[in-house]
């Protein structure tokens, strides 16, 4: 793929207010389980190759089986994750793909019946946070490492 923008360099200051973002996710109370989650299936909706890369390298360096990375975009039709994680990676599709039918009423009732309203907000900055970033990578051709 052809060089594209840096924008760490050309558009520092905000390209900083994303670091923060991701900054005050990664240091929430969010399970990292549940995050790692998040920012892999974000990326595969997203086809972001630099952050599937990363993501699903952080998520086995931090005990996340192979099993469950490989049949993560098939997750409905697996018993392979808990309801609070079929339930955060629900969140995570209808507010990555928020143009289909947005955060729907029956997803996020469920979030509500497992997750206290500081956890869902956790989830929800999560779920925004890895799509400014996948936007970033997807759309200024960074190359994986």
């Amino acid at each position: 793929m052809k060089k594209r923008i840096d924008l760490s360099n050309v558009v520092s200051s905000g390209y900083k207010r994303i670091i923060a973002l991701d900054s005050f996710v990664q240091n929430s109370d969010l399970d990292k389980t549940h995050l790692e989650l998040i920012k892999v299936r974000a990326s595969q909706i997203n086809g972001c190759a630099y952050c599937l890369n990363l993501h699903t390298r952080d998520a086995m360096n931090q005990g996340e089986t192979a099993q469950r990375i490989f049949l993560l975009n098939a997750w409905r039709e697996t018993e392979l994750f808990t309801e609070e994680e079929r339930t955060i990676l629900a969140m995570t599709e209808e507010i990555t793909l928020i143009s289909e039918r947005g955060l729907t009423e029956e997803t996020y009732e469920m979030a509500t019946k497992l997750f206290n309203e500081e956890y869902i907000g956790f989830i929800i900055m999560a779920i925004i946070t890895i799509n400014a970033w996948n936007r970033v990578a997807v759309s200024t051709h960074k190359p994986i490492d």
